[in-house]
């Protein structure tokens, strides 16, 4: 099995996230944004389809764009959470490191807390599940 830190190193350095939401007919819909991994949770602005989708329907799901690194975060948008002054100035650090971009309102920010993360990188042999459990899941630790 990988190690958390594993995961979370490609979640934190990836510079494209594969956004799926699903569509009110249920269709899946993919795209392709920036965003940054800040304690335990996935982070990205935008709006549009995606959006419209994730207020529908909270369940999502965030895959990194590499096939030879595998990280595919099952989760949900947290339509309540609006990351405060702190943890924004974290996420803005985490853009300005990755691109020549900081998001400036905190309240256009999508958080999206995990379920469960899935990730390998010589599968079978080293294929991990993680599962949050909890009241605020998407924070601190998993269980493997």
């Amino acid at each position: 099995m990988l190690p958390w830190r594993w995961a979370e190193e490609r979640l934190e350095r990836a510079q494209n996230y594969w956004v799926v939401t699903a569509r009110p007919n249920g269709r899946p819909h993919a795209v392709p944004v920036w965003g940054a991994w800040v304690e335990g949770c996935f982070y990205f602005d935008g709006g549009g389809r995606k959006a419209s989708n994730m207020a529908a329907n909270p369940a999502m799901v965030v895959h990194l764009e590499s096939g030879a690194e595998v990280v595919i975060v099952e989760g949900v948008y947290d339509q309540g959470a609006k990351p405060g002054p702190d943890l924004f100035v974290r996420i803005q650090d985490a853009y300005a490191g990755k691109y020549d971009y900081r998001p400036d309102i905190p309240g256009q920010m999508y958080t999206v807390r995990p379920r469960t993360v899935l990730a390998w990188h010589n599968l079978p042999k080293d294929a991990t599940r993680w599962r949050f459990r909890g009241e605020r899941q998407g924070r601190g630790r998993p269980s493997a």
